[in-house]
């Protein structure tokens, strides 16, 4: 019979050619009544494979289990399909049983049993398979290789990784590119770059895999030059510019602070998705643009684009910036008609609230909303910290351990912080004690900060300077920043210069005002030829302190005054009526006065 001479590339041609389940089955049919089935047992295996690449993984599982005998390419097929299933379980359990019936595993097996264990971030198990791999003589195979790096990637176990990387005998693009991609993801994107340029230097280039985890390690690390560097060779290179890499790319711009490159990227894309859109609007918000993030937000909504989770909490973010609460409540109705709260929305309205002034509203969202969050509760301890509650901050925290949330570091940070900017030092004192010994919380740094802030406006200068020396980290500028104001407001000038030197020592990074501080207390002291070093380093750096500005909203419009500022358009105005309310409470005051006698 014509179907006894059939062979293997036969019968795969002609499953190739099927596309449901049915047809497959008449091909099953054939193959049995022709005696092909039982001569040759790979055709099972194609039969299996075929059947669960329909999508039918049941009819795949009744054909192996009727075998009488299972080689590893039967078992392989089946292992197959309950891996494009995405079915690891399966896939482990088909792994196991196969080592009971004496099978033995090839390189195609371990590396679906490893690809399993990945899925389910079964380390342990996958270790397992791993070291069956090696006893079976399979710790060279560059396939095998790579997903146990891509188990131990996914794991956040970069350094058994690294290990694993650094035995391997053949290494492909894949092998690097899932190192690469792991150090980025394990924010180590200094030493992802570095294994680029050594993979650069073994003759391997980068995919768009590689690509993208470079572009995400240069957002990452701040690095403006390597990521011009990186843009350029990517454009040289001719990598297809489609709309993740582009997107990508904008990300990365925008966290180097360069939103005019990111913008002029977002203008020449020629498709553009929701995410293009909110990463950009992202950037203008985390970077202080926030009429130009409310801009784009409204242009993106324009242009029939319904804004996701991220670029509303970047207009939330916008809103708190300029201090608008009306737009912030346009935000907030928005949000409510399309989408059901979550602990980030609620979160960013709570803080947008605070920011923009009110704080009854925040309190009153938080009521409704919280669930008793821990982030809900340090965000509104927080918010009555800046606004220089600290007696309230304080009620809400014992409130919070009343209903037994567990405080965390970002508890004690804002609750410092609150306690702080109050002056109530003995119960910052009492709480710094309870975090170590009661929570087992150990101080870092932003608890030192607000501590020593808190003790340095109590005038206990020289109680802040042993607890700076008792610290087990180095301490950072902000300590120091913190000691020396404290210093200069209570006219320790001794402890004060030496906080001063050991701010200087450490170079704070372009930030104006801590030399000025710095300055003001050497004037303080009447050191001039230390005033003048401290200017001159300003003047070398291109620093120049920015002058702080109050902004008024009315009738949704945002107006910001700088001290002695005549610029305003209603300055006149503004007077007339700033003289009828000193009038006014002049009045007032005089009026207390009769009453009180």
């Amino acid at each position: 019979m014509l179907l006894q001479k059939w062979c293997l590339k036969d019968l795969k041609s002609f499953l190739l050619t099927c596309k449901d389940t049915f047809s497959i089955s008449k091909i099953h049919a054939l193959v049995i009544t022709s005696g092909f089935f039982f001569t040759n047992g790979t055709s099972a295996a194609l039969l299996i494979t075929h059947y669960a690449r329909t999508g039918d993984i049941d009819s795949a599982r009744k054909l192996f289990d009727t075998l009488p005998l299972r080689g590893i390419d039967s078992w392989n097929a089946l292992l197959v399909g309950y891996s494009r299933g995405n079915n690891p379980l399966e896939v482990i359990n088909g792994y196991k049983k196969m080592s009971l019936e004496s099978v033995k595993p090839d390189s195609s097996t371990f590396t679906m049993a490893i690809k399993a264990c990945t899925s389910l971030l079964d380390l342990k198990s996958g270790e397992e398979i791993w070291g069956n791999a090696v006893e079976c003589g399979y710790e060279d195979d560059i396939f095998v290789g790579s997903s146990v790096l891509n188990l131990h990637a996914k794991c956040g176990k970069m350094d058994k990784a690294m290990c694993v990387f650094e035995r391997m005998s053949k290494r492909d693009v894949v092998s690097w590119s899932t190192m690469i991609t792991g150090l980025v993801k394990g924010e180590r994107p200094k030493e992802a770059i570095a294994l680029y340029r050594r993979m650069r230097k073994e003759g391997f280039g980068g995919d768009k895999v590689v690509m993208l985890a470079l572009i995400q390690a240069c957002a990452n690390i701040e690095d403006l030059k390597m990521a011009c560097s990186l843009h350029g060779y990517i454009t040289r290179r001719c990598f297809y510019m489609d709309v993740v890499v582009q997107t990508s790319l904008i990300d990365m711009y925008a966290k180097n602070g360069k939103l005019d490159i990111a913008s002029a990227l977002f203008r020449t894309m020629g498709y553009k998705n929701v995410v293009s859109w909110s990463t950009l609007i992202f950037g203008y918000a985390k970077n202080g643009y926030a009429s130009n993030a409310l801009e784009l937000l409204i242009e993106m909504q324009s242009c029939s684009f319904e804004p996701d989770l991220v670029s509303l909490v970047s207009a939330i973010l916008a809103c708190s910036q300029i201090g608008s609460s009306i737009l912030g409540r346009e935000v907030h109705g928005y949000i409510l008609r399309r989408f059901d709260l979550n602990q980030i929305l609620v979160t960013s309205l709570i803080d947008m609230y605070a920011k923009c002034g009110s704080l009854l509203q925040a309190h009153l969202l938080f009521e409704r909303m919280s669930d008793g969050d821990l982030i809900h509760w340090n965000t509104i301890i927080a918010s009555y910290g800046a606004h220089g509650k600290g007696k309230e901050a304080l009620s809400i925290f014992h409130k919070m351990i009343e209903t037994n949330t567990k405080p965390d570091h970002v508890t004690f940070a804002s609750l410092f912080s609150a306690l702080s900017h109050s002056g109530l030092v003995e119960e910052g004192r009492f709480w710094y004690n309870a975090m170590i010994k009661d929570y087992k919380i150990e101080p870092m740094e932003k608890h030192y900060v607000s501590l020593v802030d808190l003790l340095a406006r109590g005038g206990r200068v020289e109680e802040a300077l042993s607890l700076i020396e008792s610290m087990k980290c180095e301490p950072g500028v902000a300590v120091w920043v913190a000691l020396l104001s404290g210093c200069l407001n209570h006219k320790k000038f001794l402890i004060g210069e030496v906080a001063a030197k050991k701010v200087l020592e450490l170079k704070p990074d372009n930030n104006p005002g801590v030399y000025t501080l710095v300055s003001n207390f050497f004037a303080a002291v009447g050191k001039w030829d230390e005033v003048a070093l401290v200017r001159k380093m300003m003047k070398s750096e291109g620093m120049k302190k920015i002058p702080g500005y109050s902004v008024v909203e009315v009738n949704g419009k945002s107006h910001a005054f700088l001290v002695e500022d005549k610029f305003h358009t209603q300055y006149e105005e503004i007077l007339r009526v700033l003289e009828v309310i000193e009038f006014e409470m002049r009045d007032i005051c005089y009026l207390d006065k009769i009453n009180l006698f």
